[in-house]
């Protein structure tokens, strides 16, 4: 997929960990003028706390920046309730939530805090029947039914509607997941560090393939990349590991090369550094350089 010609939005990718100052760190991301917070969703973790009550927090002590699980271990939540406290959530934060969704890994983990194992196939099922479910809920409709081999709605009461048209997100890599992710979703939530650039273009053509053929345009699938990395001074360590000229360099060819249009900073190192030299130096000449390679 080349260039989406969709503005490039930027956000910054916060690990739960309860002995970390995440409000703060949420509320400086507000400040500096980043688009969005993702937050992994790892409720087995020890170190972790809940994801969905911190989103809650940071949606609730910041003013602009949206919100989103990034991405919602579906095995651990229940797609209606999930549906409903997404919902109520954009509705308190005036329309600042979307809904990243995983199929599940990490089964051992999963199985432990009382979730079921699934086989990849049942996992992906699982995934589509979740997406109706949570789409139902949103409609507001009265007397809801699904009958699915994983998640029913028996006479369920719709509601309420979300303050705004919150994007599905799909973390996924399977061959099966990508064609979900261009039948059903909304947006693609892939990481650099499996979804290498040299891989972009096979994913990109299997999301592709199948949105045309459930009658979408792939246009309309918003292309999210985790970058893991670190910004540096003096000369560049690698991809995504370097000064923030480079760093520009390579966000501006994943966005017009590689058809990305949002990237979510997950910075290795000392964290207030690493974000605010993200959302000070690299985010602006990003756009400078994106704006520039569009304009020509």
């Amino acid at each position: 997929m080349n260039d989406s010609g969709r503005p490039v939005e930027f956000g910054y990718f916060l690990v739960p960990n309860a002995a970390d100052p995440l409000l703060d760190t949420a509320r400086t991301a507000d400040r500096l003028g980043l688009d969005l917070i993702g937050v992994q969703d790892h409720p087995y973790q020890r170190r972790h706390i809940d994801t969905w009550t911190l989103l809650s927090m940071i949606a609730a002590t910041t003013e602009r920046i949206r919100v989103f699980p990034d991405v919602a271990n579906l095995p651990l939540r229940s797609p209606a309730v999930l549906a409903k406290s997404a919902a109520t959530l954009d509705l308190l934060s005036g329309g600042r939530v979307e809904l990243g969704l995983g199929a599940g890994a990490f089964w051992d983990a999963i199985e432990a805090y009382g979730g079921p194992r699934r086989a990849p196939g049942e996992a992906v099922s699982a995934l589509e029947e979740a997406i109706a479910v949570i789409r139902l809920i949103w409609s507001g409709e009265r007397n809801l039914k699904f009958d699915g081999d994983h998640y029913r709605l028996a006479g369920a009461q719709g509601g309420p509607e979300p303050a705004h048209p919150i994007g599905i997100w799909l973390g996924a890599v399977g061959p099966r997941m990508l064609k979900v992710t261009g039948a059903l979703a909304d947006g693609w939530v892939p990481s650099s560090s499996w979804a290498t650039p040299d891989r972009l273009p096979v994913f990109h053509a299997a999301i592709d393939e199948a949105a045309e053929a459930a009658g979408r345009s792939p246009a309309d699938i918003r292309r999210i990349y985790n970058v893991n990395g670190t910004v540096t001074d003096g000369a560049s360590e690698g991809f995504l590991h370097g000064p923030a000229d480079q760093w520009a360099d390579e966000l501006t060819d994943l966005a017009v090369g590689y058809g990305m249009d949002t990237f979510v900073f997950w910075g290795e190192g000392d964290p207030d550094v690493q974000l605010r030299r993200f959302a000070e130096e690299v985010v602006p000449l990003t756009r400078e350089r994106i704006a520039a390679e569009r304009a020509s």
